[in-house]
């Protein structure tokens, strides 16, 4: 684990801090909403893969639970997948740095509700993604979003969220862009830390008000269950999004 003085932090910025040329996978994130509290770095530092520790801001970093639609996902700049491409997802996630400043998130559990993508994403990519029967819906500028999980275990987690939309943020705040402006992943992949970098537009964000929040999955995800209701909500329309290649070793920096 690098030290928290090792880590000189790149900018954290509103666009792109890196270029993705002939993308590994593309792919839109619709219907978003964010939901995040506050925690200790001392907490979740543990859970983070090697090479890399709690990003933070104002001396906390967050758990984010994630909910959003998935769509058409594509492999080597082919066209997406209609319906093996397509679905709900709801995530949760940390925050990190590596010790070359690159900011990313680390996910905990992704749920979703196709069998066989998750299936592929456990077992060649080691992506912790469990499958679930979900569902999203949006009434009069309402989106609520049910998740119960079927395997691996815990059998049953559940997730029900819903959010109202509100006015679009035109300058989001620090907090807002570290939480939602991260341009890559940390991951585990058989023993190695690799970084995965995404590129996206700008994030439309919107101010959202919470009117349900009935989540396991946090605590399923072995973290503290939320003591309180989350110190930020939002919700974006969404994003198309491509992802690079892994940064991995052979001459190439590595966490």
């Amino acid at each position: 684990m690098v030290s928290d003085a090792a880590v000189s932090a790149e900018p954290i910025t509103p666009e792109p801090v890196r270029r993705v040329a002939g993308p590994l996978l593309t792919q839109s994130w619709l219907d978003l909403s964010f939901l995040h509290w506050a925690v200790d770095p001392a907490e979740v530092a543990p859970l983070l893969p090697r090479g890399t520790v709690p990003d933070t801001h104002d001396g906390l970093t967050y758990v984010g639970l994630v909910a959003f639609r998935m769509y058409r996902v594509g492999w080597f700049g082919l066209p997406g997948v209609p319906y093996l491409g397509t679905f709900p997802e709801t995530n949760v996630r940390l925050y990190s740095v590596d010790r070359h400043g690159r900011r990313g998130v680390v996910f905990r559990s992704l749920e979703a509700s196709r069998l066989l993508p998750v299936a592929i994403a456990r077992s060649v990519f080691r992506m912790p993604y469990v499958w679930a029967r979900m569902a999203i819906r949006s009434d009069a500028g309402t989106v609520s979003y049910t998740s119960r999980r079927r395997w691996p275990g815990p059998r049953g987690a559940r997730c029900r969220l819903a959010v109202r939309v509100g006015e679009r943020i035109e300058e989001p705040s620090a907090l807002e862009l570290f939480l939602t402006a991260r341009w890559g992943m940390h991951n585990a992949f058989f023993g190695r830390s690799v970084y995965l970098r995404n590129v996206h537009p700008r994030w439309p964000l919107h101010r959202a008000e919470l009117l349900e929040c009935d989540e396991e999955l946090v605590a399923a995800a072995g973290l503290p269950a939320p003591a309180g209701p989350p110190v930020s909500v939002l919700y974006s329309p969404g994003v198309p999004v491509r992802f690079g290649r892994p940064v991995r070793p052979a001459g190439l920096p590595t966490p």
